[in-house]
């Protein structure tokens, strides 16, 4: 990933999605917005405490560092499944019911997701001009929401999935997240060759593997061009936003995509 700045922000972009100039596309660190800690200091999230108005403005920023309007967005209430909503421009500045994944042909519409330790995924398919974004927790990647994401965006829009192009972002990284064994029976249980996206802590307890797990379901879905940040959020506390690591008084860092309209 390559890391870019506009004005007080810092975010980071995948370089397999910069040569397509007809999107915008960005994931946000927690630097350089409005809110006050535990929120401190770019939060998107309107759930977790924080004052509306900072929430806002910090909205304001990131949709100006990406060239749109905060009215722009579209985004979802999360709920850790594998739903995938289909927006439009009649879905601009409107709240997706227990969804996590969202893709759209429209240009204009810019989609974004809330994370802090989840697992951001970008995907684009520069043929038919479509996006898609999907946040993936260990009981998204079990409900299989990337592989979800990519079949909605072929029986929407025709897209094949040897033409997309996915970039997957910041998220706790199998350093530090650590599941107990209902986790580790679910992923075993749902996931192929899930053993092996598992490891044994010093502690005894597993350690979760999230960026290849996904990885995984994306080329098991016949995705080829894959880009992994391998930023892991608890590590870097400083600039991500990490439920675990903050004991869940934390915000939410946001990760955005949207076609742009032509000039």
């Amino acid at each position: 990933m390559r890391q870019t700045t506009f004005q007080s922000l810092t975010y980071y972009q995948f370089s397999n999605l910069l040569p397509h100039t007809e999107i915008a596309h960005g994931i946000f660190t927690r630097l350089g917005g409005y809110s006050q800690a535990p929120w401190a200091s770019l939060n998107t999230g309107h759930t977790v405490g924080d004052e509306p108005q900072a929430v806002q403005a910090n909205h304001r920023l990131i949709c100006q560092a990406l060239g749109f309007h905060v009215q722009d967005i579209v985004s979802p209430y999360q709920v850790h499944g594998a739903t995938v909503g289909i927006v439009d421009e009649r879905d601009k500045g409107q709240v997706q019911p227990e969804t996590d994944a969202l893709i759209t042909q429209t240009p204009g519409v810019l989609l974004m997701l809330r994370f802090a330790d989840c697992t951001p995924i970008i995907l684009y398919d520069p043929r038919q001009r479509v996006i898609g974004l999907a946040h993936a927790g260990w009981r998204g990647t079990v409900a299989q929401v990337v592989p979800a994401t990519v079949q909605a965006m072929g029986d929407a829009f025709g897209c094949h999935s040897a033409d997309l192009i996915a970039g997957i972002g910041p998220a706790i990284g199998p350093c530090c997240y650590e599941v107990g064994q209902e986790v580790a029976d679910a992923v075993c249980q749902s996931l192929a060759n899930g053993d092996q996206l598992l490891a044994h802590g010093t502690n005894g307890r597993w350690h979760l593997d999230l960026w290849a797990a996904n990885a995984q379901q994306l080329r098991q879905a016949g995705v080829r061009q894959i880009e992994t940040a391998q930023l892991c959020t608890a590590c870097n506390v400083h600039e991500w936003f990490s439920h675990r690591a903050e004991q869940g008084k934390t915000g939410r860092f946001g990760a955005l995509v949207g076609l742009k309209k032509p000039q």
